[in-house]
């Protein structure tokens, strides 16, 4: 059996067991876990809205609680990370809240890493929410945000339209929350005093985050003290007037079972505010929102978590470009089932958010959810987009998607930002002073462009016959070059990290019909090969987004990153090189028996030092795309075409 023919084998049982996770109405969908805090926050939402004790579905989120508890006695954000303050509280007291003793060996371990790291008190702003709704803090210990702000005009410089989608869609709900101030009903009168290193008077919050800059800081600091005075003096009608635009604004965006946003902390609040303003548990509206949160319970036989959202568009998308490249008959026609399945997904008539800033553009794109009419983003419809033209080459298809695709080319082409860029969701979303209110300590308030989504939109324009001549693609290649680091990677923003922001931007550049002549591509493609691992795989750890990064350091090989490093050098033409050959191996030589990859690591970025996503679905499909684009280009008299990715 020759080489090819070994890896062949070995690229068959790859696609044999991604058809396996298939379902029958042809989409892929796989879990997508973030770390102890939205399962924490399920248990303890169940309790601040006194709902009926679950005591099987309770014991078993435990259980997943305590297996992810780190050496450190805290939780992490991701898998083998440091201790993080704030999903440390919260899982404690959800753990707290559902019976295990304080005095437990892994109760007593987590109160002391947490007291030692400054207690609750310290915690992010949204951990002091939680804290104050649950009366373990005062109201004036969170940052103080009117309701009033959503009747502000649009020029005014702190406006909802100039933030990103994930935050207008909390905040919303959240500003209602805040002037009502309900009490958890809180019904097992569970609290965790003993999580506050001192009065929570003498426990001050630092004045800025690391990532403010201290004189916006110390402007925004005050102007909060000046709300908190002023907030009882809102005229009534005013106060009213706003919390019923706040209860519009959710309502006309509550996106049936999908939830608002479809991501939970939206969704979590949004039922909340329902109730906060005497919804009963059957009123249609609260019923719904409520329900989109069971959808996002993971529950297997001793476990269970619950998801910050579902990824059905991005996996179904991801997984049908790895069968297009795996070939064969039946992994094509099964790719084909999954554009079908998304083809009646493609968002045609409402206007959502981003035509705040572009309202003359249709709309056109996709979701990363099942459904998300408001909230469509640049990445998925430019990964769609690109496995719909696969399909009318490959898999002749003929005009089949001849419609939906000029609708979403629309529309992307209309959401490009001025610096040539896109973003994830909106065009031109940098009002970066943003995150120096005291509600953005998490510094991820905006939706600015990013290599890895422009990188993708290039690709996608380039694969379509685009070329660099054109202004818009001159436009983009030149934010895409300009935004390359001086070691010769990209920030990967929604993907861990500078491999997965370099192998976009090297796939974007080789679809433009850029080779490793151009010092840009030569650059990434050095520096991939510089961070190769020993045992010929690549890693990195998520650590890599802290503010004070100097250079990449070693992680352990995954086969995620393994697969996206082997595709950028693959698309800077360093097809023959050892370093390719050398993944390969890794990648064959982890390959579990039944076709698939073993992966712990968490891969995915959803902010930057605060949340991180573990992509079950990753290791399905990307090392199953990697090897077959060896094998295709490594065979003789192989056409060799550049698709985007």
């Amino acid at each position: 059996m020759t080489d090819i023919a070994a890896l062949d084998a070995d690229i068959g049982r790859a696609s044999d067991a991604l058809l396996r996770n298939q379902r029958q109405d042809g989409h892929w969908v796989f879990e997508l876990e973030a770390d102890a805090t939205i399962p924490s926050e399920y248990v303890l939402l169940r309790q601040y809205l006194g709902e009926p004790d679950a005591p099987e579905l309770e014991r078993k989120i435990g259980v997943y609680l305590r297996r992810i508890q780190g050496e450190h006695g805290g939780w992490p954000l991701f898998h083998g990370g440091a201790f993080d303050l704030s999903a440390s509280v919260k899982a404690y007291f959800c753990l707290k809240m559902i019976g295990d003793d304080p005095q437990a060996p892994h109760m007593a371990k987590a109160r002391a890493a947490i007291l030692a790291h400054g207690g609750a008190a310290k915690a992010n702003v949204f951990t002091r929410l939680l804290l104050a709704q649950f009366g373990e803090l005062s109201w004036n210990d969170v940052p103080t945000m009117p309701v009033e702000l959503i009747l502000l005009p649009r020029w005014f410089p702190i406006h909802l339209s100039r933030m990103s989608y994930w935050a207008r869609t909390v905040i919303v709900p959240l500003l209602v929350l805040g002037a009502l101030r309900l009490q958890a009903r809180n019904p097992r009168r569970i609290g965790i005093a003993e999580l506050f290193a001192a009065s929570v008077g003498e426990q001050q919050q630092p004045k800025h985050r690391t990532h403010q800059k201290r004189a916006w800081a110390l402007f925004f600091n005050g102007l909060d003290r000046v709300l908190k005075l002023v907030e009882p003096l809102w005229p009534k009608a005013m106060r009213q007037r706003a919390v019923d635009r706040c209860v519009a604004f959710v309502t006309e965006r509550l996106n049936g079972e999908d939830g608002l946003g479809a991501i939970y902390p939206a969704m979590a609040n949004s039922v909340m505010m329902f109730d906060a303003l005497g919804y009963p548990p059957e009123h249609p509206e609260r019923a719904i929102a409520r329900r989109s949160i069971e959808k996002l319970l993971v529950i297997r036989e001793d476990e269970a978590y619950c998801q910050p959202c579902v990824s059905p568009v991005w996996d179904t998308a991801l997984a049908a470009h790895a069968l297009f490249e795996a070939g064969g008959e039946t992994a094509v026609a099964a790719a084909r089932r999954g554009l079908e399945w998304l083809k009646p997904l493609q968002e045609l008539e409402v206007r959502g958010d981003w035509a705040e800033r572009r309202p003359d553009v249709r709309p056109g794109g996709w979701a990363f959810q099942y459904r998300n009419a408001h909230y469509p983003d640049l990445d998925d419809t430019a990964v769609v987009v690109m496995a719909m033209d696969r399909a009318r080459r490959e898999a002749d298809a003929g005009t089949a998607y001849d419609e939906a695709v000029g609708r979403a080319v629309e529309w992307v082409a209309g959401l490009q930002s001025h610096n040539g860029g896109w973003g994830a969701f909106d065009a031109d979303n940098v009002d970066d002073y943003l995150n120096n209110i005291p509600f953005a300590d998490h510094g991820a308030l905006l939706d600015p462009p990013t290599a890895d989504v422009s990188a993708r939109c290039i690709s996608m324009l380039a694969q379509l016959g685009h070329t660099p001549s054109d202004p818009p693609m001159a436009a983009a290649i030149g934010y895409l070059e300009r935004d390359q680091e001086a070691d010769g990677s990209w920030f990967g923003r929604w993907g861990v990290n500078y491999i997965y922001g370099t192998w976009s931007a090297l796939c974007a550049l080789n679809a433009a019909g850029f080779d490793g002549t151009r010092p840009s591509v030569r650059r990434a493609a050095d520096w991939l090969i510089s961070i190769q691992n020993e045992d010929g795989g690549w890693g990195e750890d998520c650590s890599s987004y802290r503010l004070d990064y100097q250079g990449y350091e070693t992680a352990p090989s995954n086969a995620s990153q393994t697969a996206w490093a082997l595709l950028g050098l693959m698309a800077a033409g360093e097809t023959d090189h050892p370093a390719v050959a050398r993944g390969i191996a890794y990648l064959r030589r982890t390959q579990e028996a039944g076709g698939l990859w073993p992966q712990d690591a968490y891969t995915g970025g959803g902010f930057p030092r605060v949340f991180y996503l573990r992509y079950h679905g990753y290791p399905k499909f990307f090392p199953l795309w990697a090897m077959a684009r060896y094998r295709n280009l490594k065979r003789a008299n192989s056409r060799r075409v550049a698709y985007g990715m």
